[in-house]
């Protein structure tokens, strides 16, 4: 695959994905992702975007719960 932004050529790779889901943050693990080897750009086919969808959906394991915090600029 090409990148849309720099041209530049992409590899399959396996990301940690912020991801809101029902007005809440989720980070998921090991998500498959075409990766951009110039500018690191990430592109998600909307199957595997669906498939996360399914999965906070549904009774999942919760791996490890984080503290964020939210600032303004």
């Amino acid at each position: 695959m090409i990148c849309e932004f720099c041209s530049g050529e992409t590899i399959e790779r396996k990301v940690r994905r912020m991801h809101w889901y029902n007005k809440q943050l989720y980070i998921v693990e090991n998500v498959p992702a075409q990766v951009c080897k110039t500018c690191g750009e990430r592109f998600y086919h909307a199957q595997v975007l669906d498939e996360i969808d399914r999965l906070l959906d549904s009774d999942h394991e919760v791996m490890e719960r984080i503290e964020v915090e939210v600032v303004a600029l």
